[in-house]
This record gives structure tokens, C-alpha cells and sequence, in this order.
């Protein structure tokens, strides 16, 4: 069972502001915070960075207060008995990092909705939002090497496959982002597990098998349209990583293209 009792998004605060309730609340509070916080943890008043989730328990000391000239969080109250929620790994009291905070964001306006509208499946929907967001928590919470820059690098991750056919290069991505190449290198590699220039390459070629099974662009227009300025580039590049020309795949069944992105 689940009830919402609050639940709110974007809510912002000035620089003075202070949570501070000695004897917590009678119900779970969960709050994703978009701007750096200070929080007392251990009886230590520790800053932490934007863009990090905490969950306290019923009746648990809360404290958390601004440290910039204002302070944005997502926040919901809750009572439940469902045991993801009261026999969750999650440390109480204890900020992390989130490894996809936009993701979260949008089950908090999700759930904002369902709680406004009281809709007939109101409970149902409640339900499987929140057990959503507690395994977007449980991702970010197992996953121990979350960069602060990870918000900012799976951007660049979304954008390079929105616009695979735009010009990428390591400096331009570094420089949008405001960091080294070095350093983009090394973190993109590692929250990844592949090269930001494997995943342009990635990208582009993703569109272009789309473009070969779904469109009626001559191959010479595709590899323009996917960013590439060299058709030998291409036809290298996707026999890579399809393992056939561009003609043998476009050629060839499409059923056996879908049956294989199906089973992916």
C-alpha cells in the first residue's frame, strides 16, 4: 500500500533556508535535490553536491539547509508497507549521487499528476511509479563510481544520438562540457564502457542501418546525411560493426534485421 500525503517538483527556496525537524516525520520523505545542500550526517553538517537523492525514515532527525543564493528540490511524503520501500539497501539520511536525475524528475512530475488528478487507477499507477523510482535509486546507489559530471555527460550521450550527423570531435565535446580532452576521455570511458568517438561512430551507424532498411536515400546520400565526408570511411566503418557492406545489409531481408533487434 502506498499514500502519498505531498508531492512536489522544481519547489525553490532562498539562501536561508533550513529544514530542520528534530523528531522527522511519521512518514517516509524522499528528496532529490537539483542544487548543492548541506546535510547533517552523523552529526556532521556535510555540503553535497546537486543533483543527489536521500530518504528518511519515519521519525528520523532531518536537516538539510541551502549553501548557494537559492536551493531547488523534487520532494515526496509517504506512508507505505510495501517492502521495497521498507527493506530497501538504501542507507536513511545519507545523500548519493544520482546516475540519471532527469529520469527521476519525471517520475516526480508523474507522480505529481496522478496525486492531483485522483484518477480511477490512481493507486495502481502510484504504485508502479514509485516502485520505478526506488530502482532508478537502487541503480544509482550499487553504482560506485558515479561521476558528478555523469548529468552532463549522459546530455552529451543523448544529444550525440540525436544529432549523429553533426560534427564531432573529441575537442568540441570537451569544450562543451568545460573540461580537458583527457579527462572527457577518461570518465566518458569509464560511465560507458566505451569511447565518446565509438559512440558518435555508433550513433551514425545506427542511423544509417534505419536509413538503409526504412528509406530510399542512395547510399551516397546517407553517408552525407550520417555525418561522414569519406564513402570509403563509411563502408569501412559499417562492415565493422554490422559485418556486411552497406548494400548486402540494405539487401537483405529486413525480417532478419528486426528478428535480431528484437533478441538485443
Amino acid at each position: 500500500m502506498i499514500h502519498i500525503r505531498y508531492v512536489e517538483y522544481d519547489t525553490t527556496h532562498l539562501d536561508d533556508f533550513v529544514f530542520d525537524i528534530p523528531e522527522g516525520h511519521d512518514c517516509y520523505l524522499l528528496v532529490l535535490t537539483q542544487t548543492p545542500a548541506v546535510f547533517l550526517v552523523d552529526n556532521e553538517f556535510k555540503e553535497y553536491p546537486a543533483n543527489c537523492a536521500v530518504l528518511f525514515k519515519p521519525n528520523q532527525k532531518i536537516y538539510y539547509r541551502a549553501c548557494m543564493d537559492k536551493y531547488i528540490n523534487d520532494w515526496i511524503r509517504f506512508d507505505t508497507d510495501e517492502t521495497y520501500v521498507t527493506t530497501t539497501p538504501i542507507i536513511s539520511g545519507v545523500p548519493f549521487i544520482l546516475h540519471d536525475p532527469s529520469y527521476c524528475h519525471k517520475l516526480y512530475q508523474l507522480l505529481m499528476t496522478e496525486h492531483i488528478l485522483n484518477n480511477n487507477y490512481k493507486d495502481i499507477s502510484t504504485d508502479n511509479l514509485l516502485r520505478i523510482l526506488f530502482n532508478k535509486l537502487l541503480e544509482s546507489y550499487n553504482y560506485k563510481h558515479v561521476s558528478p559530471l555523469y548529468k552532463n555527460i549522459n546530455e552529451l550521450k543523448m544529444e550525440i544520438y540525436r544529432n549523429p550527423n553533426k560534427e564531432w570531435t573529441i575537442a568540441i565535446m570537451a569544450k562543451k562540457l568545460n573540461i580537458s580532452v583527457g579527462y572527457l576521455e577518461d570518465v566518458y570511458k569509464s560511465t560507458f564502457g566505451v569511447t565518446c568517438m565509438d559512440e558518435v561512430i555508433n550513433s551514425r551507424i545506427n542511423l544509417a542501418k534505419k536509413y538503409l532498411l526504412y528509406e530510399h536515400y542512395t547510399i551516397a546520400e546517407i553517408v552525407t546525411l550520417c555525418g561522414y565526408r569519406n564513402m570509403e570511411h563509411f563502408f569501412r566503418q559499417f562492415k565493422k560493426i554490422t559485418g556486411v557492406t552497406p548494400n548486402r545489409f540494405r539487401n537483405t531481408p529486413r525480417q532478419i534485421y528486426k528478428e535480431e533487434d528484437e533478441v538485443k
